[in-house]
């Protein structure tokens, strides 16, 4: 059982988000790969004062690890955003959806441009996940039993035991080959559930150069995290 108590402040400027957990078995400290908020879990008979030194300890590491972060990037009228690997601008116009047309994105006058930026995209997600989810598991002899798309922090997709497929609809933004290989990635999982040799030999079969993919996603994937689509109006 996992609890949040009120945050504090160290070395005077960062914010820290505390959480008590009953399995947690020492402190542990992380910061979010989205939103850069640090994360410090204690164990329920963890005082106050033991987390806030340990994180005081360690302020100089979370200096760095903090610059390191994308700076968050609103979605509004003019903004340059990723859609399949290509940079558009969105931009507002006499439609009744949003589009592409050429390299701008083109979305409604008058309505929450983050909230019609944010549909768009998770309609485009779905439109490319499902026939490209369809195509591996055909090619492994395998069949899943739905695909659900969410805004995830940690993983980009994942597969249950019982086969069911989510995926993070900023796949969208990426590349269309890299979210090829993230499909094929959790497809190889209705074959093997762990990340065993077996598993990525059958991601390889899949997607024999996978490994670029994934690594286009380690090196960028904090960008297309960075991004915020809600609370905005253009």
């Amino acid at each position: 059982m996992t609890g949040q108590d009120d945050g504090f402040l160290v070395g005077g400027d960062i914010p820290v988000l505390l959480r008590r957990s009953s399995r947690a078995r020492r402190m542990t400290l992380r910061v979010t790969r989205a939103e850069g908020q640090v994360v410090l879990t204690l164990p329920t008979k963890a005082s106050l004062t033991e987390g806030r030194a340990f994180v005081e300890s360690r302020v100089d590491w979370l200096r760095r690890i903090r610059a390191t972060m994308p700076v968050p990037s609103v979605i509004r009228h003019g903004a340059v955003l990723p859609v399949e690997g290509f940079d558009v601008t969105v931009t507002p116009a006499a439609v009744r959806s949003a589009r592409i047309e050429g390299d701008r994105l083109l979305v409604p006058s008058g309505r929450p441009v983050g909230v019609v930026v944010a549909a768009y995209l998770k309609h485009l997600a779905h439109a490319r996940l499902v026939p490209a989810c369809d195509h591996h598991a055909a090619r492994l002899g395998q069949s899943f039993r739905a695909i659900s798309l969410r805004d995830t922090r940690s993983r980009w997709g994942s597969c249950t035991h019982d086969g069911r497929l989510m995926f993070s609809w900023r796949l969208a933004m990426a590349p269309r080959a890299v979210l090829d290989y993230v499909a094929a990635h959790e497809v190889a999982h209705l074959a093997h559930m762990d990340h065993s040799a077996a598993f990525w030999a059958t991601t390889a079969h899949l997607v024999p150069d996978y490994q670029r993919h994934r690594g286009w996603l380690r090196q960028n994937g904090h960008d297309l995290l960075a991004w915020r689509f809600h609370g905005q109006d253009g």
